[in-house]
């Protein structure tokens, strides 16, 4: 235990006064995402209900760690953040080896500094958060991955009634999934994964395209705060353009939301958002490693 750090305190899914001191910590110390501090650790606070998590607590700072759905032998530290007044004085370094600790008890013998999908803070550390960085490394952590952000600017054109049309005379409608939602849901299921699933059932906004009843296509922002994503289009639908479509309706709620930059969050197709919306690659992150002794 590091002179001065007091105890670390395990809390198995805080709500009330622990929820809030956590989000106070966070909202100091994330410099690069004060706006989403408190929706963030919200959102790691009600993850699907077969996860199996903790926060973990010191006074001025905090963690949260999971262990992985898809690997009982994975698990995750899904945030680290220490007040800037109590920094330097071992307490992230402290939260880690807890966080660790708490992970070992769970089965865990490997563990990660990068996102646990379908909820997460982030794909990893971002490379802004340098200290986060070297305090990783310092431990034995192992970079394993790199990944990546786009950002949109949402002040030019996102009009997309033309387009609307002319796919409403192939038969194909787009709409907002309203009381259609768990049957997107259920679409994102059938050709992906349970973590778009359940991104698509928690997002704060969320389009698809159908025809004849059937689903073809889906886009959803806010499953992480105010990031766009995921996004996926069936192989029978691809190339009609709805891909798109839907994108820019979510960038339209994101702009009527009162964001001027939308991020879309953890990229694969560069190309399609560059092409599409003029978005450029800008946030990077890390994703570390290591097996736990």
């Amino acid at each position: 235990m590091t002179p001065g750090a007091g105890e670390v305190r395990v809390l198995r899914k805080p709500r009330g006064a622990d929820l809030a001191r956590a989000a106070e910590v966070a909202r100091a110390a994330l410099t690069y995402d004060q706006a989403d501090a408190e929706a963030l650790v919200e959102r790691l606070a009600t993850p699907p209900a077969n996860r199996r998590w903790a926060a973990l607590a010191l006074d001025g700072g905090v963690a949260m760690a999971s262990m992985s759905t898809a690997d009982p032998a994975v698990g995750h530290v899904d945030l680290l953040a220490v007040h800037p007044g109590r920094q330097g004085r071992g307490l992230g370094r402290e939260l880690l080896r807890a966080a660790e600790e708490w992970l070992r008890g769970q089965g865990a013998r490997r563990v990660r500094l990068a996102g646990n999908p379908p909820c997460y803070a982030w794909p990893g550390i971002d490379v802004r958060y340098t200290p986060a960085a070297c305090l990783a490394e310092s431990l034995g952590y192992e970079r394993f991955r790199t990944a990546w952000n786009m950002t949109a600017d949402l002040d030019t054109g996102l009009d997309v009634d033309a387009d609307v049309a002319r796919l409403a005379k192939a038969g194909i409608e787009i709409r907002a999934a309203g009381r259609d939602r768990e049957r997107v849901a259920a679409f994102a299921r059938e050709h992906w994964n349970d973590a778009w699933a359940w991104e698509a059932a928690n997002a704060a906004g969320l389009h698809h395209a159908e025809r004849d009843g059937r689903v073809l296509a889906f886009a959803a922002w806010g499953a992480r705060p105010s990031w766009f994503g995921p996004m996926g289009t069936a192989p029978e639908a691809r190339g009609t353009g709805l891909g798109r479509v839907l994108l820019l309706r979510c960038l339209a709620d994101m702009r009527a939301a009162g964001l001027r930059t939308a991020q879309i969050g953890w990229v694969g197709p560069l190309r399609f958002y560059s092409r599409a919306v003029g978005a450029r690659a800008e946030r990077v992150f890390w994703l570390y490693g290591r097996e736990l002794a």
